[in-house]
């Protein structure tokens, strides 16, 4: 933050990030660019809606990734199917997805050999916790 922000901006800063607001922009707009809906308003109500109801069942967040974009990543990254990348492969893959807080030394790290149930544990869980885009 700029050193000259006066306190409602330092309020307003706090605001957003105690409710989570720009991951909540960033997280419907990415949704509405990737499905291109014929109507963004009906489609923003509707995923708003989604991310009410698993506020408290935290089932079926919606979310832009799915199992098997976490699978291609993976494959992507270990063509030859050897099971498993490097720690830098892992981490720079969590981050592309847009997983913002993951285990940087997983299961194997001191092998520098993330299996893929490791990679794909820690994807869904970051992806979903980036998806929810509500506080707890």
């Amino acid at each position: 933050m700029a050193a000259e922000e006066g306190p409602r901006q330092l309020d307003a800063h706090e605001y957003l990030n105690k409710h989570r607001i720009i991951d909540l922009f960033n997280n419907l707009t990415s949704q509405m660019i990737y499905t291109r809906p014929d109507d963004p308003k009906k489609f923003l109500i509707s995923t708003l809606e989604k991310l009410h109801k698993c506020r408290t069942t935290k089932l079926d967040i919606p979310c832009l990734f799915d199992d098997s974009n976490i699978h291609a990543v993976f494959g992507m990254l270990d063509p030859t199917n050897r099971g498993y990348i490097t720690l830098q492969q892992y981490n720079e893959a969590l981050t592309t997805l847009g997983v913002k807080k993951y285990d940087d030394q997983p299961a194997g790290a001191d092998i520098d050999r993330i299996s893929f149930d490791v990679f794909v544990k820690e994807a869904k869980t970051g992806l979903t916790d980036a998806s929810s885009t509500f506080s707890s």
